[in-house]
């Protein structure tokens, strides 16, 4: 008997996982984990001005405990010297993120930080179209609930 197809939406990360991984591994990282989370591992001040480039692992020897790696970090020229201050504090933050010593040292190359655009702020809906919606609506008692329909019908709207 055959197994039935998924009948479920599949999520983008089991499309993607596979490349990234292996994309990832080539630089050194285990997961995505380190870079996805470095503001919550780092700091944000910190975070701000440096990112994960690399894990450099050191060759493994058969008998050896592994040796802690080197993570070298991308960090903006003006907070380099900052940073560098700061290497021992995200020592400690990095291998408590980890569970065990696996970061020994921290190597800093200086150059942009790749920036992210923010998003957009939403815009706010028009409110004579948000006035207009809210008297079309069907008896709501609840003021609120009603005018926050109303906003949320302007701004499908204005999409």
């Amino acid at each position: 008997m055959t197994k039935p197809a998924r009948s479920f939406p599949r999520s983008l990360s089991e499309f993607t996982a596979a490349t990234l991984n292996e994309s990832l591994k080539t630089q050194g990282f285990a997961s995505a984990e380190i870079i996805a989370r470095w503001a919550d591992i780092a700091g944000p001040e910190i975070a701000a001005h440096s990112e994960p480039m690399k894990i450099a692992w050191p060759p493994a020897m058969a008998e050896e405990s592994p040796e802690p790696a080197t993570l070298v970090l991308r960090v903006e020229g003006p907070a380099a010297l900052e940073i560098q201050h700061l290497t021992a504090l995200i020592l400690e933050r990095v291998n408590r993120f980890f569970g065990w010593q696996a970061i020994g040292r921290i190597a800093l190359r200086q150059a942009p930080l790749r920036r992210r655009e923010p998003p957009a702020p939403p815009r706010t809906p028009d409110p004579e179209t948000a006035a207009r919606i809210a008297a079309s609506l069907p008896a709501v008692e609840d003021e609120d609930l009603r005018q926050a329909l109303a906003r949320l019908g302007a701004a499908i709207k204005q999409n």
